[in-house]
């Protein structure tokens, strides 16, 4: 037995719930943005995944036109600050919705620290941030994807494995679920690909 949802049939809000509650879990891009005015910005998306490794290009969703995207096309640059369990309520917090004139960094208590290759901060508490230039915005429905080519990734040595890349269990990155249910670190298990079949 299912219960079917047919997506003409449903009011807009009601099939955002749907969603939200069916793809997950979802990894948070907290991102950092800075206005052409420069007040900062830092607000989490949990539409966020890479688009393409070569070349590198990483991508978040903006449903409906929000101050993060406003920056970005301002002043063509952002970054995604990883978000982790240690940083979980400052990270709920910058959620809210608060004035364009006002810095969330400052809101909800959160050290920025200068970027190396943009001019939008990074979250110095954060042990990832992705440095991007404006790759392309692409308006779907009610929605905005935004895609950053990668300038550079600047990763806590404390965060990095012996074989020279992030060390999963040190980063302990949270995602979002459906509601206000947020997913903390998993278990992890380790399955190597299966080579070609014989």
């Amino acid at each position: 037995m299912r219960t079917l949802f047919e997506s003409d049939d449903l009011p807009a809000d009601r099939m955002y719930r749907l969603l939200t509650a069916s793809v997950l879990p979802r990894p948070i891009a907290w991102v950092s943005t800075r206005s052409a005015a420069g007040v900062t910005n830092l607000a989490p998306y949990s539409f966020f995944t890479v688009s393409s490794t070569a070349p590198p290009v990483v991508q978040f969703t903006s449903v409906t036109r929000k101050d993060s995207l406003r920056n970005i096309e301002e002043t063509g640059e952002f970054v995604v600050n990883l978000a982790t369990a240690a940083l979980i309520d400052r990270i709920n917090a910058s959620s809210a919705t608060f004035a364009a004139d006002l810095s969330e960094f400052d809101e909800v208590g959160v050290t920025a620290e200068p970027s190396a290759t943009v001019t939008p901060p990074r979250v110095a508490q954060s042990p990832i941030a992705i440095e991007c230039g404006l790759h392309r915005v692409v308006e779907v429905g009610n929605s905005f994807v935004v895609m950053g080519a990668v300038r550079a990734i600047s990763v806590r040595t404390d965060a990095l494995a012996a074989d020279g890349l992030p060390d999963f269990a040190a980063l302990a990155p949270v995602s979002r679920l459906g509601r206000a249910e947020w997913g903390l670190p998993p278990e992890v298990r380790v399955l190597p690909r299966p080579g070609p079949p014989t």
